[in-house]
């Protein structure tokens, strides 16, 4: 039995280090990107849809083409005249990413203008999926159009899932950042957040006082990513660790959170026990960090 996944957020053109002085042009963003990884792994039966505003531009058309030819839906995607995708360039040394964005007049700025849409958009899924980067580039008043539209969804029984992704230049300050991405996970049953993010930004000693401090706003189920460490899973009550899977050579690590996501999340909505989905999860992980760029050809991923 499928259903339909719905991913929320800004896709944007992604520069990348392809060698000897070149960049390679690709299409990606922390959500598009547990999108595609979310349907590389799920069975035909299931839908995979993107939810996001582009521009009329050149840049917006082939980004369009580039998701429907990874099988990701695009009926929901508005497109508003004068406006373009943002853009990113990554810098790579020893693996590690740092990131520079020109992103002020990105169309997906205004992905939660049309109320109404957006609306129907969420009732027409299953499964929701949003991060903190999807708050961080939205005005306040569109913030809160979003998370109210997000708590509609999950009082009517949806799956609402949450990734803090904290990124703090997208933020005007650190208590309304820290504020938004409470609430963010307030309307969210399951919330994936980094434990590198919680503990530079709310102040985390342990594992334990993330989960602890989700549970308290509400959030239902947990899994904290903990990197090299492994995920430490919070479900019904009980905990429990999966460890990462070793790599031998990583090479970009820029979307291993991301395609975490999508493979645990993969399994998981179709019945699999929360550790085998993280235990799948990091298997995908450890493949995509072995390679250049945020999207790698699905073909490479474990089955």
């Amino acid at each position: 039995m499928g259903g339909r996944f719905l991913s929320i957020g800004e896709c944007m053109v992604e520069l990348s280090q392809a060698g000897e002085g070149l960049l390679r042009k690709g299409f990606a963003g922390d959500t598009f990107n547990t999108a595609w990884y979310a349907r590389a792994c799920l069975p035909a039966e299931w839908s995979v849809d993107y939810f996001t505003v582009l521009g009329d531009d050149p840049l917006s058309s082939e980004m369009l083409t580039f998701m429907k030819a990874g099988g990701i839906g695009t009926e929901a995607i508005r497109r508003i005249e004068g406006r373009t995708p943002g853009l990113y360039l990554i810098t790579l040394r020893n693996g590690e990413r740092t990131f520079s964005y020109w992103r002020d007049t990105a169309a997906a700025k205004k992905l939660a203008d049309d109320a109404d849409h957006l609306r129907r958009s969420l009732e027409a899924a299953d499964i929701l999926y949003f991060s903190g980067i999807t708050l961080g580039i939205l005005a306040p008043e569109a913030v809160e159009t979003l998370l109210a539209e997000l708590r509609r969804a999950r009082a009517a029984g949806k799956r609402v899932v949450f990734d803090p992704n904290i990124r703090p230049r997208l933020w005007p300050g650190k208590d309304y950042m820290l504020r938004t991405i409470e609430a963010g996970a307030r309307a969210a049953n399951l919330v994936l957040p980094s434990f590198d993010d919680e503990t530079a930004h709310f102040g985390d000693a342990t594992i334990a006082e993330t989960i602890a401090r989700y549970h308290a706003l509400g959030v239902e189920n947990v899994v904290v990513k903990n990197g090299a460490e492994g995920a430490t899973l919070s479900f019904g009550g009980g905990t429990s660790h999966v460890p990462a899977v070793g790599v031998q050579n990583v090479v970009d690590t820029t979307s291993a959170g991301d395609s975490f996501n999508g493979g645990f999340l993969s399994r998981l909505v179709r019945g699999a026990s929360p550790e085998d989905a993280a235990a799948y999860g990091a298997a995908v992980a450890a493949v995509v960090v072995g390679h250049h760029g945020a999207l790698i050809n699905p073909a490479l991923l474990p089955s």
